[in-house]
């Protein structure tokens, strides 16, 4: 295997963006299974794990699911974590029927833009004490 076995899936995302980080927020407040495990793409875990999946930082720098074994990016990933929180975000999921061309226009639309609009932080996110389980 490349890595990123976990029976848990892996949320790799942009460290010292603010968007990206709000998003990791987002999925903590929405699981309460605690499923997802977070790292974010600077660290050693997630440079190892973006190298073990061949995925190109020039085309996927913000978002990327590991899970059962596989590398999901862009808009892709962003469903896949969706379905899997609580109450009604599955519902969501179903825009997986919306080619991935399309959706992955969208998502790389926003994701060149997410410095500009949400701005970026000086460092990668630290972890709260009741969160650093969860991070890798």
């Amino acid at each position: 295997m490349k890595d990123g076995g976990s029976e848990h899936p892996i949320i790799l995302f942009d460290g010292v963006c603010n968007l990206c980080n709000h998003a990791v927020d987002f999925v903590i407040d929405r699981d309460p299974e605690l499923v997802f495990r977070f790292a974010s793409l600077q660290s050693h875990l997630g440079e190892r794990l973006l190298t073990g999946f061949e995925i190109d930082t020039n085309e996927t720098d913000s978002l990327v699911l590991i899970e059962e074994g596989r590398a999901y990016v862009c808009s892709t990933a962003a469903l896949r974590i969706v379905r899997r929180l609580g109450k009604l975000w599955p519902a969501v999921y179903g825009l997986i029927v919306v080619p991935r061309p399309l959706r992955d226009a969208v998502y790389k639309a926003i994701a060149r833009r997410r410095y500009r609009w949400f701005g970026r932080r000086e460092t990668c996110r630290l972890p709260t004490p009741e969160e650093q389980a969860r991070f890798l």
